[in-house]
């Protein structure tokens, strides 16, 4: 009896570790990178606006609540984290490392100036991505040095969401995704839209993140679903 108790034990082990494999495989092959962003959603909006992104089919979404206390972050990403689960999709965490840990989120997400990855690989489950900002050419080569399992590349274009920081253009875009982007999925980020996707995919981008122009959508799911159909 305890031979097979333990039998089934390790099985359960297997099985859970092959689905977390598939499920992680799933959320990198991903193009379409969703945030909600606490700069344009009201807290009490919360739920609404995260259920429409992920109706119009972001394939990861990330919470960035910038300037709240650890605390109050948790308990949006308590909120969110239960849809993400409903629908199937990789939940992020911007920044804080232990809300991650405590929810049990499928990632987080760090910026240049947020610590090496390898802390977020201690504190975590070994099944967690761990996302990191990029600026530049040389910034992505050493976050996929790093191990990172996938960059944000931007801002392509200005963009409110990152105030004081430039725009660094279309140009690197191609070689990012030759050297990189081969490598580990790449999401172009920075003042996205509708209007400039094609110009974005025809700089060689493959996968994209888009924030204000789905948060501020009348009909988020809509935008969400046209910005897909755009991207395939």
């Amino acid at each position: 009896t305890i031979l097979v108790g333990l039998e089934n034990f390790w099985k359960k082990k297997l099985v859970s570790k092959v689905l977390a494999e598939f499920a992680r495989q799933t959320w990198q092959a991903g193009n379409l990178y969703g945030i909600i962003d606490l700069g344009y959603v009201a807290e009490a909006n919360l739920e609404d606006k995260t259920r429409a992104l992920l109706q119009g089919g972001v394939t990861l979404l990330q919470l960035r609540a910038k300037g709240y206390a650890e605390a109050e972050v948790l308990a949006f990403a308590k909120r969110i984290r239960t849809l993400c689960q409903e629908f199937s999709v990789g939940f992020i965490v911007n920044d804080f490392i232990s809300v991650a840990k405590e929810v049990g989120a499928d990632g987080v997400h760090l910026g240049q100036d947020d610590g090496p990855l390898e802390e977020a690989r201690r504190r975590l489950d070994t099944r967690c991505l761990v996302g990191r900002s990029t600026h530049s050419h040389e910034q992505a080569r050493e976050a996929l040095a790093e191990g990172a399992d996938y960059i944000g590349f931007g801002p392509l274009f200005p963009t409110p969401t990152k105030e004081g920081r430039p725009a660094i253009g279309l140009a690197d875009v191609a070689q990012v995704e030759k050297e990189v982007g081969n490598r580990i999925p790449v999401f172009c980020i920075g003042g996205i839209k509708q209007g400039n996707l094609a110009e974005v995919k025809l700089a060689g981008a493959r996968r994209v993140v888009v924030v204000s122009e789905l948060l501020q959508a009348a009909d988020a799911a809509l935008a969400a679903t046209e910005i897909q159909e755009s991207l395939s």
